[in-house]
């Protein structure tokens, strides 16, 4: 992801075309995640809604979501023509994801869960 060190994001769901691919070797993906998601900690806001949005993009990850516990969102990043539309949902609206097409889940359920 960088020339610095690769990225571990919190939450990486894979197909199970790459689980298959990476079952009994590394756990080093060749083709990007369909989504990735990021819990945002005091020290990690710039990296989470900075530099991981350009790598992300850069890499081809379709969807990103940015959890920020801190200001009680959810931003879900769709990848458009190399850069991402960024949506923010709070409270009780429900998270739309191009992922998961039929996810019933909102920002508050995020945050008690």
């Amino acid at each position: 992801m960088t020339n610095k060190q690769p990225r571990r994001p919190d939450i990486c769901v894979i197909t199970n075309q790459q689980a298959q691919s990476i079952e009994s070797t590394s756990a080093i993906l060749k083709t990007a995640p369909p989504l990735l998601v990021e819990v945002v900690s005091p020290e990690s806001v710039d990296r989470d809604y900075n530099q991981k949005t350009s790598e992300y993009a850069a890499i081809g990850v379709v969807e990103y979501w940015i959890v920020d516990p801190l200001k009680n969102k959810v931003t879900v990043c769709l990848l458009d023509n190399g850069s991402y539309k960024q949506t923010v949902f709070t409270g009780n609206q429900l998270i739309i994801s191009q992922t998961f097409a039929g996810l019933t889940l909102t920002a508050q359920q995020v945050f008690s869960a």
